[in-house]
């Protein structure tokens, strides 16, 4: 059975992680996707290569593609590019507005040439506003965004990004996502006419921080103000990050499930992940563990107070010291009888024969080229109807350019001399 996208054609200039991380989502639907890069490669290509022009990073974002080398400065290059657009049904692009102008690539010069195109760029902070012309990067983004300082982490009192680029996947994942809208759209329209979708890192990046980023007028609107006017004096008088963050959490007040039952905890052997948010899954916890909570379900209990803290301090000690005294798979043993969430401590590269992911078909084999099979993610999601299914690995750079401009009607020759003049690899 095809994939939901097959017979969509989609041409993707872009670079490093957000558009190439939604090609590669769209090409697992059963898009065509022909990624365009200049002869030299993009920089994800050339960053860590373990052999010329291959990456793992790139490798990891761009399987399922063809490559298509042009140098979109040269009028040639963009020649290659009008004959393609109009049989596209999107474009994918991540540069910054000017950018994209300079090289003929933007939504003005494109949309007129195809009626139906569906044009999907990605800035880092908009087209509008005081830091609109900026370029931009994931670790800028979770630096502006309050990103980084959710996550808490520093060294030496200075914040440090978090590992993985949030900001940038998760992008990736709204463009992929209003692209299939899109399509829908046009397919359900009258016209048949396609549109423009604007994403940006730092709405990404917002969007996945929505509850730190709201505020109820009638409850919040004290402690806001507290804490705003405490940032700018902090910025005023230079104060060290750890002592700001250590601030912030004392003025807002955070009911969460404390440091009790969303967390990792030491086991016998290894670790242990806990993640109980509700309050009968409490109840199990504490059963299970043969403790007792005395802040369950008593609604006029204040966190906030010294007594309320030294009693959790009490309390988190004691589970901790029960959680040394057994094995991980002892735990989990006893949490899945009781209907506790829980889970194993692991890291990334042990998955890659878990026995969890093989049974869902979270890894794939594919065959790269160059460099032979390469084991990888696979596809996030399943459909019943239109499976989806890897199109192959990354292509090694200017790997299908032939190919391409044959099918654009260049002869031999002509292909020959343009490469003779570096328009292409």
């Amino acid at each position: 059975m095809a994939g939901p996208l097959a017979g969509i054609r989609i041409l993707e200039f872009s670079e490093i992680i957000a558009a190439p991380f939604a090609g590669m989502l769209l090409s697992d639907m059963g898009a065509d996707v022909i990624k365009v890069e200049p002869p030299e490669g993009e920089p994800w290509r050339l960053a860590a290569q373990f052999v010329p022009t291959e990456s793992r990073y790139f490798m990891s974002l761009n399987r399922g593609k063809r490559s298509l080398t042009l140098d979109l400065t040269r009028p040639e290059g963009r020649e290659v590019v009008r004959r393609l657009i109009p049989q596209m049904d999107v474009v994918l692009v991540n540069y910054r507005p000017d950018v994209a102008a300079k090289l003929g690539i933007d939504y003005e010069t494109l949309a007129p040439q195809n009626h139906g195109l569906i044009y999907c760029d990605n800035t880092a902070f908009g087209r509008k506003g005081p830091q609109a012309h900026r370029p931009g990067y994931d670790v800028i983004v979770q630096g502006l965004s309050g990103l980084m300082a959710q996550e808490g982490k520093s060294q030496d009192g200075v914040p440090l990004m978090n590992a993985i680029p949030v900001a940038d996947y998760s992008t990736g994942m709204m463009m992929a996502w209003s692209v299939c809208a899109a399509l829908f759209d046009r397919e359900r329209n009258s016209t048949g006419r396609g549109q423009q979708i604007e994403t940006t890192l730092l709405g990404s990046a917002l969007a996945v921080q929505a509850y730190p980023f709201q505020v109820v007028e009638s409850a919040d609107l004290e402690w806001r103000q507290r804490l705003q006017e405490r940032l700018e004096q902090a910025r005023d008088e230079g104060q060290e990050y750890e002592e700001l963050r250590k601030d912030r959490l004392e003025i807002r007040p955070l009911r969460a499930a404390s440091a009790i039952y969303y967390r990792v905890y030491k086991t016998k052997d290894f670790y242990i992940v806990i993640g109980c948010l509700s309050e009968s899954l409490r109840r199990k916890f504490c059963e299970a563990m043969g403790v007792e909570d005395k802040r369950i379900g008593d609604e006029e209990w204040d966190p906030t107070t010294p007594e309320a803290q030294e009693y959790g301090k009490r309390l988190v000690q004691k589970i901790e010291a029960l959680f040394r005294g057994r094995a991980t798979d002892e735990w989990l043993a006893l949490f899945d009888e009781r209907g506790v969430p829980a889970g194993p401590f692991k890291f990334t590269e042990e998955l890659l024969d878990d026995p969890q992911v093989v049974a869902n078909d979270l890894q794939v084999d594919v065959e790269h080229s160059l460099v032979g099979t390469v084991r990888m993610v696979g596809p996030p999601l399943q459909m019943s109807e239109t499976p989806l299914a890897v199109q192959g690995a990354s292509p090694a750079l200017s790997e299908h350019t032939d190919e391409i401009l044959s099918s654009l009607g260049y002869a031999a020759d002509e292909i020959a001399a343009l490469r003779q003049a570096g328009t292409i690899r």
